[in-house]
């Protein structure tokens, strides 16, 4: 880790962000949520979703007019374990913890319940929503689309967003089982990281319009943004890795987030209008939850599905290797590793908690890289 990285309590952090949303116009119960939602991922060791995204994607799409910081949440079509939601462009974790809680109510009564959303925004790490179904005994599932990024496979043109496809399942073990994962071989935020960091991207990670594989991170970053540059599906490029998987399922989450709600889709995403202005983003999200209790004994699935995993982990080692990890496994590490150290911050970051301080007049925050 750079020597300049300084670790910063998780209560202060979050403290502070929730307050920077409040003085960003987010009502108070609604800033808790989404700093609540942005330091779980940092908790995770998710820095890709954490405090690195506070300030340019959150607060500076309000600043810009782009986004609502009041959020209201309409149910626009409703059944029995149904229902469509308008999310009027307001914040996305507000919007997606309450489809969640929607989806879990009805869940609880008949077994299942889903929750489409329309016209929201970035809703932060996928696996949060998960996780809330998952801690209370039931498996959870969501997806989102997201601002054109993949190609196509044997394309070159940035189509689909990154499109998480995400289940949280539960189990007996001190962690759940939490598979939060992008539908492209890496995402934004992780080449977001590398820029901070000054690192080459791995090859593979992102496609230009000649078809060979792109590594600078910085110029990538902005070439997204004009289609010069795209991100590959999971299983890279073309089909000798099966690229095409990866395409299949950001193109199942791409429906199943814009299909069933009358959502945007596609291009639509881009945050930019015909002349260039920037405009809403107007996000399309689902949700699912299934009550474990409406199937089985919850205990006799947690068992067996800690059982699988174990038997997973126990399995014959690969030379070189000695562990073998699950999904949700390496977020649960990282948070035994950080609970007593907190967030790292880089230079990068660092400026930016400290422009919003002196923006919003936040003094009585004191941070450990302020001397």
């Amino acid at each position: 880790m750079n020597k300049k990285t300084v670790w910063v309590d998780f209560d202060l952090l979050e403290s502070f962000m929730r307050d920077v949303f409040i003085c960003a116009g987010v009502p108070k119960e609604d800033a808790k949520i989404c700093a609540d939602v942005l330091i779980t991922s940092d908790k995770r060791g998710i820095d890709s979703h954490g405090v690195g995204r506070f300030k340019p994607i959150y607060i500076d799409r309000i600043k810009a007019g782009i986004q609502d910081p009041v959020t209201h949440f309409e149910i626009v079509r409703e059944g029995p374990t149904t229902a469509v939601v308008d999310g009027h462009n307001g914040m996305g974790q507000v919007i997606g913890k309450r489809a969640m809680e929607l989806a879990m109510d009805k869940a609880k009564k008949y077994g299942m319940g889903m929750v489409a959303v329309r016209n929201s925004n970035h809703y932060g790490i996928a696996g949060y929503y998960v996780l809330m179904a998952a801690r209370q005994d039931m498996i959870g599932i969501t997806g989102t689309n997201a601002r054109p990024s993949i190609a196509p496979t044997f394309g070159v043109e940035n189509m689909l967003g990154t499109n998480p496809l995400t289940f949280g399942i539960p189990t007996d073990e001190e962690f759940h089982f939490v598979l939060d994962c992008a539908t492209s071989v890496s995402q934004r935020g992780k080449i977001e990281v590398y820029d901070r960091a000054g690192k080459v991207l791995p090859e593979g990670w992102v496609i230009g319009q000649d078809g060979s594989s792109r590594t600078d991170a910085q110029q990538v970053l902005k070439d997204l943004n004009t289609g010069k540059a795209a991100l590959t599906p999971l299983g890279g490029i073309g089909e000798e890795n099966a690229g095409y998987k990866g395409y299949g399922y950001a193109t199942v989450v791409e429906i199943l987030s814009a299909a069933l709600q009358g959502g945007c889709f596609l291009k639509a995403l881009s945050g930019f209008d015909d002349k260039g202005n920037r405009v809403p983003h107007r996000l399309g999200h689902f949700f699912i939850a299934i009550d474990i209790s409406h199937f089985t004994d919850v205990d006799n699935f947690k068992k067996t599905a800690g059982d699988i995993l174990r038997a997973l982990r126990q399995s014959r080692k690969m030379p070189g290797h000695d562990r073998i990890y699950t999904a949700g496994e390496k977020e649960y590490l990282a948070w035994l590793e950080r609970k007593d150290k907190g967030v790292p911050i880089n230079e990068t970051i660092q400026k930016q908690l400290i422009q919003l301080r002196e923006e919003y007049g936040l003094k009585e925050y004191r941070f450990p890289f302020d001397n």
